[in-house]
């Protein structure tokens, strides 16, 4: 188990890839196919459903199909792991997200969360954004992690856990290339005068965003490299750099 750092999470909460019928779910989802021939033969998209979670205001069943414009609310104790083309979610409970189309009704634009927290993984393209309350997120090819903390005004973390991203909080923009998790706040309120600060790594391990990556056919940087880094925040694979926004 890799490292990691917990924040108003549990550790049970981050071991939900370790569940049987989670890894049975998986190897069901990649052995028929994935998402392309889920939705060839009108299949639902859901590869993980558990507990209460609502599509639309509605109870969602495992049969439904997510797509673009749906909006998905999470209950206590609930998860959801899903795919739409070639991008994989899996939403934490207690959260509430919206898939925006982009531009087809398979593809992604706009991952929109307002509470909670989702593990993402997106193939190669562009155009697609993850919004918080805080913070915006320019995806092309990577996989992140990112929460919105309602008890702190909105407070976002986000996580680019390999590839690269473009930040904007506040007015203030940066670029993120990373191998191994290099982490942001979006503020609030401004903090030293700063709306976009360094965080450490928190709330997510290795193993799960392996797991997501795996529902689109992805390895993550630290797989294709065969080692894992320092997983402190600042997103390199060797000890002693600095993260970006400290330099």
């Amino acid at each position: 188990m890799s490292q990691h750092a917990l924040l108003d999470r549990t550790e049970a909460e981050l071991l939900w890839f370790r569940r049987r019928h989670f890894i049975q779910a998986a190897a069901a989802w990649t052995a028929a196919g994935g998402f392309t021939a889920a939705h060839a033969q009108q299949r639902s998209n859901v590869v993980q459903l558990e507990g209460d979670v609502l599509l639309n205001g509605q109870r969602m069943r495992p049969d439904n199909f997510v797509q673009s414009g749906d909006r998905i609310d999470t209950g206590p104790g609930s998860t959801l792991v899903f795919a739409v083309g070639n991008s994989a979610f899996h939403v934490r409970q207690n959260s509430r997200i919206t898939v925006e189309r982009g531009a087809t009704l398979n593809t992604v634009s706009v991952l929109r969360l307002l509470t909670g927290a989702v593990v993402s993984v997106w193939g190669r393209g562009s155009n697609r954004q993850i919004v918080t309350p805080t913070l915006t997120a320019g995806i092309r090819g990577t996989g992140v992690y990112t929460e919105v903390f309602a008890q702190e005004n909105y407070r976002s973390y986000f996580c680019n856990c390999y590839g690269t991203v473009e930040l904007a909080a506040g007015g203030e923009r940066a670029v993120s290339q990373a191998s191994y998790h290099q982490s942001y706040w979006g503020e609030a309120q401004p903090r030293g005068g700063r709306m976009l600060t360094p965080a450490l790594a928190i709330n997510h391990t290795d193993e799960e965003v392996e797991f997501v990556a795996a529902l689109i056919n992805q390895r993550t940087a630290w797989q294709i490299e065969g080692r894992r880094g320092v997983k402190d925040g600042s997103g390199y694979m060797d000890p002693g750099r600095n993260h970006p926004l400290t330099r």
